[in-house]
């Protein structure tokens, strides 16, 4: 069983009764449910509680991290911020959906200004599987599609990924890198781009299956910590 804490801003479900309408609870909450379904032990924050929700203690206690940010980047604080990714360094998994792209902590760890085109004008998105064998894609058809999405557009200024395992094409005629895994530190990253406050895309099967995947594969594993600084001989030395 993994331990996920599902981070949500939870501000635009609160503002926008066109948003409420879709996501009444919050979008953290449709995750935590899909995420708990699966079997994992999910718990929830969000940007008004102190310290946003992201203690300490709860990052301590955390596997892995999911992000959905978008309104409000700018109200994180720098120390909330800097416990993030201080805990991916040392091994927690970070999930970041789609417009957390602009939040803090994504820019932080990937150290570029993860700008992309965009358009919201309800338009088919179609997601290709680029890599069949990775972890994330398993039980994810070659391609599926979202009715009424978002469109991001590269360039994604984002660092080349690690592996990419799944590519966006819109019905606008852009594409769009829309898998993108890293490691910082011991910690796994894995940017997934669906998803928006005014479309039910967290519902849709394919997409729980995908963060099911993810949580499994950013979750951090039972090998050694890394030991840095002066280090005494393992061999005799003449």
């Amino acid at each position: 069983m993994v331990t996920v804490t599902v981070w949500n801003e939870f501000r635009h479900e609160r503002d926008s009764d066109d948003v409420a309408a879709v996501y009444p609870d919050g979008i953290h909450t449709v995750v935590a449910d899909a995420l708990r379904e699966r079997g994992h032990d999910v718990g929830t924050a969000t940007l008004d509680e102190p310290e946003h929700g992201l203690s300490q203690s709860v990052l301590d206690e955390t596997d892995v991290l999911v992000w959905w940010g978008h309104k409000a980047h700018d109200e994180v604080s720098d120390e909330v911020v800097e416990r993030v990714v201080e805990a991916v360094h040392d091994g927690m998994g970070l999930l970041v959906l789609h417009s957390g792209h602009y939040s803090k902590p994504f820019k932080r760890l990937m150290g570029t200004t993860c700008s992309l085109k965009w358009r919201e004008v309800g338009e088919k998105e179609r997601i290709w599987t680029v890599e069949p064998s990775h972890p994330i894609t398993d039980g994810v058809p070659e391609s599926f599609e979202i009715p009424h999405a978002e469109m991001y557009g590269e360039r994604f200024d984002v660092p080349a990924p690690d592996e990419l395992v799944f590519l966006s094409w819109f019905e606008g005629g852009e594409v769009f890198r829309s898998g993108c895994c890293y490691t910082r530190g011991t910690g796994r990253i894995f940017y997934f781009r669906p998803g928006h406050e005014t479309y039910p895309i967290y519902e849709q099967a394919e997409i729980q299956t995908v963060l099911d995947n993810a949580v499994e594969w950013a979750a951090p594993g039972d090998g050694p910590d890394p030991y840095f600084g002066n280090a005494a001989p393992l061999e005799d030395l003449d």
